[in-house]
């Protein structure tokens, strides 16, 4: 079909006399039919070169042109609309730096690859299901990356039917399962004074102890700069995430807030800060030496060249490939908070800034051998039977 730049028509419509722009698409049928896109309300736009000119604005002329027949969009073409339609500028919900990479992988790497080439309206939901359950058996992808893709591709079609490129989402009738097998290293406080001894420069020392008492995600804590640390208050600013060799946006609107700094780790602080090179307002806590300052340490080279080492050497058990790295200093935290010093579950998941309790309860703790052999002791003892037989 060649190109059209489509006509205006006026509408009667409830919120009152809409512009809309007339076009022509093919039917499911091969039939061409009109179709229209709202434009704006007249009372707006009160002349027709002022609705061009929001027809403009919105690019409408380039989507009339671009998009199939309703009915007729392939997946590919879908998921390459979600990816620019749901993280553009204009997205609701803005998707970190971080998150993009990942989710253009999945989407590429994974969807268009299956049902790209396909009819969008055609993919039924049971042949979604058997490929997702083939992807953890026959490709070993664990269920929480399946539930993952399976989440993409609801949105794909979500975003297809805002932009009436579909009329129907198949994967909502689709089912996975969504438990993790991972099971965070938990370290003890006597392993974590085992490592801090073990790591001789200040600067892995006071970062180390920093992690570990404030539970901080590794890309919070690179981010940190001298203003942040709020002496008078008492507190520490999060408020960005060094993600990609820049600041970001923290991972969740929860996360943007502040941790506790107590007077212990402040004095910690302040060694650190009298040693640094870098004690500006605006320099790095946590520099890199290579780059002079410029840039904070390379947290990956660090747990590898010092974490990993020193934590093995304090007996903990990591095996070959077995990950652990400064998040373990934040499952470390919440483990021991909740099951040894007994603080409010509450209280724990404001300290690890989590929106929900359960993410603190299922994901960040544990459960503790010595509290549930306690705890079977003061049931055993109720019931009378307070000797051990030999």
């Amino acid at each position: 079909m060649s190109y059209q730049r489509g006509s205006l028509k006026k509408l009667r419509r409830k919120e009152g006399e809409t512009w809309v722009l007339r076009f022509r698409v093919l039917s499911a049928e091969g039939k061409m039919v009109e179709n229209i896109l709202p434009v704006g309300l007249v009372r707006d736009f009160p002349k027709d070169k002022d609705a061009w000119r929001e027809v403009d604005r919105l690019g409408l002329g380039v989507r009339i042109n671009d998009a199939p027949a309703p009915g007729r969009a392939s997946f590919a073409f879908l998921a390459e609309h979600y990816l620019k339609a749901d993280f553009g500028s204009d997205a609701v919900r803005p998707k970190s730096v971080n998150t993009i990479p990942i989710v253009e992988h999945y989407v590429r790497d994974y969807l268009v690859k299956r049902f790209g080439g396909q009819i969008a309206e055609h993919i039924k939901p049971l042949e979604i299901q058997k490929w997702l359950k083939s992807l953890n058996e026959a490709n070993g992808l664990a269920w929480t990356t399946v539930a993952k893709i399976r989440g993409l591709m609801l949105r794909i079609y979500k975003i297809g039917i805002l932009h009436e490129h579909v009329s129907k989402n198949p994967v909502l009738h689709v089912e996975t399962r969504s438990k993790s097998n991972y099971r965070a290293i938990i370290i003890t406080p006597a392993q974590t004074v085992a490592i801090l001894k073990s790591l001789p420069s200040p600067l892995h020392y006071t970062l180390v102890l920093t992690c570990a008492a404030t539970a901080l995600r590794s890309s919070e804590i690179l981010a940190l700069r001298w203003s942040d640390v709020l002496w008078g208050e008492g507190r520490i600013r999060i408020s960005k995430r060094w993600a990609k060799g820049e600041d970001g946006e923290t991972k969740t609107d929860a996360s943007d807030g502040y941790v506790p700094l107590h007077p212990v780790l402040a004095g910690h602080l302040r060694a650190w800060l009298k040693q640094t090179l870098h004690a500006k307002e605006t320099d790095f806590v946590f520099p890199s030496m290579r780059t002079e300052g410029r840039t904070p340490l390379c947290s990956s080279v660090f747990v590898a060249d010092y974490l990993r080492p020193a934590a093995k050497k304090a007996g903990v058990h990591i095996e070959d490939g077995q990950r652990f790295g400064l998040h373990n200093l934040r499952h470390s935290l919440s483990n021991w908070l909740v099951n040894k010093a007994k603080v409010e579950p509450k209280t724990v998941q404001g300290i690890l800034r989590h929106s929900k309790i359960q993410t603190t309860l299922d994901l960040y703790t544990q459960e503790d051998s010595d509290e549930t052999r306690a705890a079977q002791g003061e049931f055993l003892s109720a019931v009378g039977m307070s000797t051990t037989v030999n």
